[in-house]
């Protein structure tokens, strides 16, 4: 059996990271989204042990304290985290994952697993960019404005991943994300 591929995701907030990921799952039979630990809420509709595993700060600390994690960051006050032993597993077993994680996230996995595939996906404007988040409805004006900030900073990355998906038209930006 061989082993399976990794793809690494980021994407400024509202640039339509979680949608392409999403669609990509579904359209690959061999593709599964890897489940990260984080210590944020949970938002409406995400699953435990699905859309992540949701832990307490303590957890989070012994285990980032045991090695656990291959990557992790503080992204918005809350810590997210992946775990390497169940990374390793999953990519033995043959699965091929999707990472979707934010840039510095990225850069910790890029020293760890340089054969992975790393993509970066933008908004097509600022503009764009905060029409999505302000769409979500989740989020007060200041939250959203310290995103694009953080976005403009983020943006600046792109440079270091294999490809970069501008996700003008949804349909479009996924044919060419999944090829």
């Amino acid at each position: 059996m061989n082993d399976g591929s990794l793809f690494i995701v980021s994407a400024p907030s509202g640039a339509g990271k979680t949608t392409l990921c999403n669609m990509a799952v579904e359209h690959f039979p061999t593709l599964e989204h890897s489940v990260s630990y984080t210590t944020r809420k949970p938002r409406e509709g995400e699953v435990d042990g699905v859309h992540y595993n949701f832990i307490d700060d303590a957890t989070f600390a012994e285990m980032e304290s045991a090695g656990e994690f291959v990557e992790n960051a503080l992204v918005h006050g809350n810590r997210y985290g992946t775990s390497g032993s169940e990374l390793r597993r999953l990519l033995k077993e043959g699965t091929d994952i999707m990472v979707e994680i934010d840039v510095q996230g990225a850069a910790q996995l890029r020293d760890k697993f340089s054969e992975a595939v790393f993509i970066f996906i933008v908004p097509p404007s600022v503009d764009a960019c905060r029409e999505r988040l302000t769409s979500r409805g989740k989020d007060t004006d200041e939250v959203i404005l310290k995103r694009l900030a953080k976005a403009t900073e983020e943006m600046k990355e792109a440079r270091n991943y294999d490809y970069i998906i501008i996700n003008d038209e949804l349909d479009e930006a996924f044919v060419r994300f999944s090829s």
